[in-house]
């Protein structure tokens, strides 16, 4: 994968964010576009080989539009300064989102702002056991590498059903039950990008197993 020429068609694109240069740079594009979604596929299938629940994802299914959503966000441009791209995409779950920016990457998982039923099933596992999902959570390389959960809206008490005293209140108020780690695009372009994207897959896997399956139960 020629992650210096997606760079490079990315710079571009943000110096001339509108529909007269896409189309005159169509085949560039396209070519920058295929050489991902090849390199996802290969990724496809080497992480299926460490993961036996794995959800086959071809690169077609798991890569996302570059354009930006501007029925929702009129003000954005008209196209992200990134690719992105889910693995292990299976329907109602958290998928694994890898994102290849100008200066900027991420991986992140979980489960982003989850519909009323979704959510309700997660806050039941954590009434349940919620213990397993703090020490995964509290896990010293965990922290290290995402933080804690994604800082997102959460409730001001304690949702319907669930008391203000509760032993996980703490967790019980999220709203969005994800993790995520932004580094430095020289990772993409110098390092072993392939090694450290298998590895970050890896620890997050006990997280994102405990979110599915209190979604798919």
């Amino acid at each position: 994968m020629n992650f210096k020429n997606l760079v490079n068609f990315l710079k571009e694109l943000q110096k001339n964010n509108t529909k007269e240069w896409m189309d005159a740079n169509r085949k560039w594009y396209k070519e920058v576009r295929d050489d991902y979604i090849g390199w996802l596929d290969g990724m496809n299938a080497k992480l299926a080989t460490i993961d036996d629940d794995y959800y086959d994802t071809p690169g077609k299914k798991g890569i996302n539009r570059i354009n930006n959503n501007l029925m929702f966000h009129p003000n954005k441009p008209i196209y992200k300064d990134h690719f992105g791209a889910g693995f292990d995409k299976r329907p109602g779950t958290g998928d694994f989102y890898v994102e290849v920016g100008i200066e900027r990457s991420m991986f992140a998982g979980g489960l982003w702002r989850p519909d009323a039923k979704r959510l309700r099933s997660i806050r039941e596992a954590i009434d349940y056991d919620g213990e397993e999902l703090k020490k995964i959570l509290d896990k010293k390389a965990f922290k290290e590498r995402f933080g804690g959960l994604y800082e997102d809206e959460k409730l001001k008490s304690a949702p319907k059903g669930f008391s203000n005293d509760h032993p996980h209140i703490d967790l019980l108020r999220h709203k969005t039950f994800a993790v995520a780690m932004e580094f430095s695009t020289d990772v993409v372009l110098n390092g072993d990008f392939e090694a450290f994207l298998i590895e970050v897959y890896k620890q997050m896997l006990p997280f994102r197993r405990y979110l599915n399956q209190a979604v798919t139960v």
